[in-house]
């Protein structure tokens, strides 16, 4: 089979296609014929820097859709040929994908495998930072960066339909502000002075809600736009910055708080919690209140083109590789 997999770190250029044998399931694991593998940007900061990479060569991707085509011993409710959307701790750049039991979901009637490729890590982030830690009550303000990418689209959807009284992105670009827009948000906001935009928009009263996968100064100045009482969840570092640290001055006066996600740990820690997270989110698209829209497909081959593409920081939505 094919697959895509990357020897040094470096640029996308460093992304190869090899030719390898077909993975087989073994207990508790399934193996997929892969139909559409997403592209997120931890691909990149394995590619660049490592991140989570126990050894080279390595295979990145985290999610894919497809069809089962073996299943190991110990599982049940799932069987070959069935359709599936999968959640993977690496690898997922293949014809073939292996993945634990506990991390496939079977589609929803009537979703295409096109669509579920976009779900896996995307919408149970979303659904958790909303919901699960972020603990949006009706009528409370939220401010999400990264308003225009994946997460981000699906967050301001999630966010409008539980009731929010106002949702506020902020951009990295001006082109990316009416995308977000299109996807629920009320106001959107570009580059670092988004506090001060932020204080405008609420009247001086500040956000109950405020989600973050950027970390470094955007975690500062994230926090710095919390109400009193108010969340703050992070959800990655996309900064590469150093790991955020906050403490009695920052939390005490107002009463903030911050919490932290990471689906990929959920996955290891409390996989069954995984499941549920998943089952509840995956609900939402099937029932039509969320959408997220593909807005670039690359073939297999063609994996360093998406990086390029997601790397310029001017995509928008999901990206996507074409396999089967």
């Amino acid at each position: 089979m094919r697959a895509v997999e990357f020897q040094e770190y470096g640029g996308p250029e460093v992304l190869r296609v090899v030719e390898t044998g077909v993975p087989e399931p073994g207990p508790g694991e399934v193996s997929i014929d892969v139909a559409y593998t997403g592209v997120n940007f931890a691909d990149l900061k394995a590619r660049a820097e490592g991140y989570r990479v126990p050894f080279l060569p390595f295979r990145p991707g985290l999610e894919v859709s497809g069809r089962i085509r073996a299943v190991g011993t110990g599982v049940d409710g799932l069987r070959a040929g069935q359709e599936v959307a999968a959640l993977t701790d690496g690898g997922a750049y293949a014809e073939t994908v292996v993945a634990t039991a506990a991390s496939v979901f079977p589609l929803p009637q009537g979703m295409s495998l096109r669509t579920a490729a976009t779900l896996p890590t995307v919408l149970p982030t979303a659904h958790a930072l909303v919901h699960e830690v972020g603990r949006l009550r009706a009528g409370e303000t939220v401010l999400v960066q990264g308003a225009a990418g994946g997460i981000g689209t699906v967050a301001g959807q999630l966010a409008k339909a539980a009731g929010a009284g106002a949702v506020h992105g902020v951009v990295s670009d001006a082109s990316k502000a009416e995308h977000a827009r299109s996807y629920g948000y009320d106001e959107v906001f570009v580059g670092p002075d988004f506090p001060e935009e932020v204080r405008r928009a609420t009247g001086g009263r500040g956000v109950d809600l405020a989600l973050d996968p950027v970390g470094g100064d955007t975690f500062r100045r994230s926090l710095d736009a919390l109400a009193v009482f108010g969340r703050l969840v992070s959800f990655g570092n996309a900064s590469s910055a150093e790991p955020w640290q906050v403490g009695q001055p920052e939390l005490y006066p107002l009463g903030r708080s911050v919490a932290g996600f990471s689906i990929l740990s959920l996955a290891r820690t409390a996989p069954e919690a995984l499941r549920a997270l998943a089952g509840r989110a995956f609900g939402a698209v099937a029932e039509g209140g969320v959408e997220l829209p593909v807005t670039a497909e690359f073939p297999l081959a063609e994996a360093a083109g998406a990086h390029r593409l997601l790397g310029s920081r001017k995509s928008t939505g999901k990206l996507l590789l074409r396999v089967g």
